[in-house]
């Protein structure tokens, strides 16, 4: 509060003045210490009071802006959505790798993954994708209108088919996702390691760990689900997410890698790879 306070106050007076003026009251507080609090992350108290509050102006404004805040509490006590991460037993469980670090030199050096849904007309769709951090590109991806193990795989499996039909080597691969048992499965671990990729997982319940792969489903229902839906069910949705991935994948603008696609990202590394090769022989 103290702090709120002489954020309220500086741009009339600064901030050095509103302190000295506290002196020997309840709300005094020292420059340094408002200083201290304005460069200090954020708590997780406060991250979660931030997506509590995108939540609630959420359902503000779905529902034409008439909700007041009893039937806002009660719309967030309603079941909004399908639970797509069921925590798997923490025996065996991967260490986490990243780090939050999502940044990559090179293609398949880290992938990230993770589930989302869509509503339509005839019930819940469920979306798996497959993202390389390197170049955003989107490697493999499956939609069902279940939410089954095989969903995941079938979008690792198509990743991994890709790539290395592009003769692409994946030895020390990491592979990071949340802690769903989608990702846990023996079949889904075992086809990864098959490949030469190392699994890893974040800390519970905290969506920053998987921070790329959430803004990647953010983007798909931005882009596609809510701007040309409603869907009547798992075909159209299906048809319109393969001309999505390959707008998104070939002709997309990305501002993180300069304003190029994904795929052309990724021929200009290509590109540079002979030259590098020759520099070290020379």
């Amino acid at each position: 509060m103290k702090v709120e306070f002489v954020d309220s106050q500086r741009e009339e007076h600064g901030v050095q003045p509103v302190p000295r003026a506290l002196e020997g009251t309840p709300a005094q507080i020292a420059p340094s210490t408002y200083y201290a609090a304005k460069i200090r992350p954020a708590s997780a108290r406060s991250r979660c009071d931030d997506a509590l509050t995108a939540m609630i102006e959420q359902i503000h404004v779905e529902n034409y802006g008439v909700y007041g805040a009893r039937k806002i509490w009660h719309e967030l006590l309603r079941d909004r959505s399908p639970r797509t991460t069921w925590p798997a037993p923490e025996t065996g469980r991967p260490g986490d790798l990243v780090k939050r670090d999502f940044t990559a030199v090179r293609p398949n050096q880290l992938w990230v993954a993770d589930l989302a849904y869509v509503r339509t007309s005839v019930g819940w769709v469920y979306a798996a994708f497959v993202l390389d951090v390197y170049s955003r590109m989107i490697v493999g991806w499956q939609i069902s209108t279940s939410l089954y193990a095989d969903l995941a795989l079938d979008a690792l499996k198509m990743a991994i088919w890709r790539r290395e039909n592009q003769d692409a080597d994946l030895q020390g691969l990491v592979h990071r996702s949340d802690r769903g048992v989608q990702y846990r499965a023996i079949r889904y671990t075992q086809r990864l390691a098959e490949a030469g990729g190392v699994a890893s997982v974040g800390s519970k319940g905290d969506s920053y760990d998987n921070a790329m792969a959430e803004a990647f489903n953010s983007l798909h229902k931005a882009e596609l689900v809510r701007n040309k839906g409603p869907w009547r069910g798992l075909d159209d949705l299906e048809m319109a997410t393969v001309e999505y991935i390959d707008w998104y994948n070939n002709r997309r603008l990305h501002g993180e890698l300069g304003h190029v696609p994904p795929a052309e990202y990724e021929a200009l590394h290509a590109m540079t790879q002979p030259v590098t090769a020759s520099l070290k022989t020379s």
